[in-house]
């Protein structure tokens, strides 16, 4: 870069706050929010929770001859549902990429 724009690049990312273009640029350093990490652990601990009490569950309330096969689906089932649920995305899609990749992986 030629030292005339170099120069007029750097005025205008200081013209507004050097200290924090500084940060920025030369520390990655940003005024993001960190994640909260209680909130993550806690969210971590309902989602597993879930999950491990769905296939018990299924062979509680399923009859008899039925276990061996719904219990499983079941937790396939949950698995994909929990899975697009904790990601925040649109049910069908992801539910079916986790399904599949779950069951054929």
């Amino acid at each position: 870069m030629k030292p005339k724009l170099a120069e007029q690049v750097a005025d205008q990312l200081m013209a507004k706050d050097a200290l924090d273009a500084h940060a920025r640029d030369e520390l990655a350093w940003t005024s993001a929010p960190s994640p909260n990490r209680s909130q993550a652990a806690f969210a971590s601990a309902l989602a597993f929770s879930l999950g491990e009490a769905a296939p018990p569950l299924t062979a509680f309330l399923a009859p008899q001859g039925a276990i061996v096969k719904a219990v499983p689906a079941a937790a396939l089932v949950f698995l994909a549902a929990l899975g697009a649920w904790a990601g925040g995305t649109p049910m069908v899609k992801p539910a079916l990429r986790v399904g599949f990749w779950a069951r054929w992986r």
